[in-house]
C-alpha cells in the first residue's frame, strides 16, 4: 500500500462525507419546488445532523449491544466502501480494494444491521420494516448483482478502479451498452436508498415505512450516524453511475490541478443527478408494496439485456 493510496484513502473518504447531506438537501429542495413549496434550505441537512449530535442517545430496555453498535458499524463499513469507488481521483489499485463482489458484500452487511437494529428494540414498527426489508431484498440483491455483472462484462473487470481508469476522460460511454447499464444503476440508486416509488423518506405512516421504521427507536447521535450513512450509501451509488455514464473531469493523476477539476466536475454531475432524482420521486405515487418487485425487475431486464448484446455482438 503505497503513500498515493492511503492519500486517496483520506481525500476520498474525507470528500464524500462532506458533500453527502448536501445532496441530500438537494433533492428535498428539487421536490418542493415541483410541488410548488419552497423547501429547506441547502445546508439543512447539515444543521439537521448537528442537533441531533448535541441530543442524548435513549436505548430502549428490550434493546442490546447490536443497536448500540449498529450506527458506528454501518458507517465504517460505508466509509470502507468509499475506497472502492474513486471520486478525486483514481490511485492504484491496491490490495483488491474495488472489487465489485467485495463491494456489494459490504452494502449486503450495511442492509443486515439495519434490519437487525430494526428488530433489536422489540418494537412492531422495526420487526415490521425490518421484515419488509429482507422480503424485498431476496428480490433486491439478485438485481444488482445481474446490474454489476453486467457492468464488469462490459468493461472486462470486476474492479471498479480499473473500470474508471478505462472511462476517464471519455465524453461519451466507452460501449452503448453502459447507457442500458445506467437505467439499472439509476433504478438500483432509488431503491437502495428507500426513495419514491420504493418507500418515502418523509412519512411515518404505518402502511408505508420500510427504511424510517427500523430506526424510529433511534435518537441523538445514533440517529445522525445512520442519517450520515445513508447519505453516504446514497453519494456512493450516484458516483458509480456518475463515473460510468457521464465520466468526464475524473483525474487519473494525483495532481493539485486535477484534484480540484476532480471534485468540481463531480459537485456539479451529482448534483444535476441529485435534481433528476428529485424530479423523478415528484412524478411518482409510493408503490404498494406487492408491485415493487416489478418495479426491481426492469433493473435486472436492462442488465440481462446488456449481457445477452454483449454476448451476440
Amino acid at each position: 500500500m503505497n503513500a498515493s493510496f492511503l492519500l486517496f484513502a483520506l481525500l476520498n473518504t474525507s470528500f464524500v462525507l462532506l458533500v453527502s447531506p448536501l445532496f441530500m438537501s438537494l433533492i428535498k429542495k428539487v421536490k418542493a419546488y415541483a410541488q410548488g413549496r419552497k423547501g429547506p434550505r441547502l445546508l439543512q441537512s447539515y444543521f439537521d445532523l448537528r442537533k441531533l449530535m448535541q441530543k442524548e442517545v435513549v436505548y430502549s430496555p428490550n434493546s442490546s449491544w447490536i443497536m448500540r453498535i449498529t450506527p458506528y458499524l454501518n458507517l465504517a463499513v460505508l466509509l470502507l466502501a468509499t475506497l472502492f469507488v474513486p471520486i478525486v481521483f483514481i490511485p492504484e489499485t491496491s490490495g483488491g480494494v474495488g472489487n465489485i463482489i467485495v463491494f456489494l458484500y459490504l452494502l449486503a452487511i450495511e442492509r443486515f444491521f439495519t434490519a437487525l437494529c430494526g428488530l433489536d428494540a422489540g418494537s412492531t414498527f422495526g420487526g415490521m420494516g425490518s421484515s419488509r426489508l429482507m422480503s424485498l431484498s431476496a428480490v433486491v440483491e439478485p438485481t444488482m448483482i445481474i446490474a454489476f455483472a453486467a457492468l464488469a462484462y462490459v468493461l472486462k473487470t470486476v474492479n471498479f478502479h480499473e473500470m474508471f481508469t478505462i472511462t476517464a476522460g471519455s465524453t461519451i460511454p466507452e460501449s452503448p451498452t453502459l447507457t442500458l447499464i445506467s437505467i439499472s444503476l439509476f433504478i438500483i440508486i432509488i431503491v437502495e436508498t428507500g426513495r419514491l416509488p420504493v418507500d418515502n423518506p418523509a412519512t411515518h405512516l404505518e402502511l408505508t415505512m420500510i427504511n424510517e421504521a427500523m430506526i424510529l427507536e433511534q435518537s441523538g447521535k445514533n440517529l445522525a450516524l445512520i442519517e450520515l450513512t445513508h447519505t453516504v450509501k446514497q453519494t456512493i451509488l450516484m458516483a458509480v453511475l456518475i463515473n460510468i455514464l457521464a465520466p468526464w473531469g475524473l483525474a487519473t493523476e494525483l495532481t493539485l490541478t486535477g484534484l480540484a477539476v476532480s471534485c468540481l466536475y463531480f459537485l456539479i454531475k451529482a448534483s444535476l443527478l441529485a435534481g433528476l432524482i428529485g424530479l423523478f420521486e415528484s412524478s411518482l405515487a409510493k408503490m404498494r408494496l406487492f408491485r415493487l418487485p416489478g418495479f426491481y425487475m426492469m433493473a435486472f431486464f436492462f442488465s440481462a439485456l446488456t449481457i445477452l448484446m454483449e454476448v451476440f455482438t
